[in-house]
């Protein structure tokens, strides 16, 4: 994809995929305020878009996102202006989790700091064998806290307060290894690893997908039996509803199933 840099984010849709690249290659891909406010936006349509079916996240140039832009802070650090930012860059990673869609980060070159951060609130994320990733912050007075909150939650702890406490790059065998990616491609195949993983999901119910992520947020921060409570509801709930019932019908008809509202694609 070509950018520019009129716009800070490129938004485009085919085929059930929204697919949104940060476009601020000069500066890194940086989260200003600027594209945290465009990110916010862009995720509020599609989190009401009736064809948006999988979001895929990327970066336009040599990195995927070097976290928030120092440059920005150091202009205005009064406590009111430090304070929004990192509210407003907090609540777009919520809005990552809450959106109904599964939502794929696809990286290519750094991801540090707040967005090290992005890759870890994505659902799913595919990189290129050239990327590195770090909560870096550290090395210049600022310890990742905000970072800190998503990537505890995808990797152990102990590797977790490693990278925060240091700084250090991991690379994406390690990041692989650990759990922060799903799979590492070389970089000329990235975009056909996207795509597969995109192709993965767009042949399962909307709806069925939708009800699960949301599930899955919320048993994973409760005690073990109120996360059974939860996910007893949720699973009647499901079996009651159409799309397992035509899922059954394929089942026994032995033919793929033909998803409620997906007739067309």
């Amino acid at each position: 994809m070509q950018g520019s840099d009129e716009t800070n984010l490129i938004e485009a849709e085919e085929g059930g995929v929204a697919r949104l690249t940060l476009n601020r290659p000069k500066a890194f891909n940086s989260l200003d305020m600027a594209l945290l406010d465009a990110l916010h936006e862009a995720l509020d349509r599609i989190a009401r878009s009736p064809t948006a079916r999988v979001v895929v996240l990327a970066g336009h140039g040599k990195a995927f996102s070097a976290g928030h832009d120092l440059k920005e802070i150091g202009r205005d650090r009064r406590h009111a202006a430090i304070h929004r930012l990192f509210s407003r860059c907090s609540a777009m990673m919520l809005k990552l989790k809450d959106l109904p869609q599964p939502v794929i980060a696809e990286v290519d070159g750094i991801a540090t700091a707040a967005g090290c951060q992005l890759v870890a609130a994505c659902d799913l994320a595919v990189c290129s064998a050239e990327s590195r990733f770090a909560t870096s912050g550290v090395k210049y007075g600022l310890f990742c806290s905000t970072p800190m909150v998503a990537l505890s939650r995808n990797v152990p702890r102990k590797a977790a307060m490693e990278m925060l406490l240091t700084g250090d790059f991991i690379d994406a065998a390690e990041a692989l290894r650990l759990g922060l990616v799903n799979a590492v491609v070389p970089k000329a195949e990235l975009a056909a690893a996207t795509a597969g993983l995109c192709a993965r999901l767009l042949d399962k119910p909307k709806d069925v997908l939708a009800l699960g992520k949301r599930a899955f947020y919320r048993q994973i921060e409760l005690p073990i039996a109120e996360a059974y409570d939860l996910t007893t509801d949720v699973i009647v709930e499901n079996a009651l509803g159409d799309a397992f019932g035509a899922g059954l019908d394929a089942f026994v008809s032995k033919r793929p199933p033909v998803w409620p509202g997906q007739e067309n694609g």
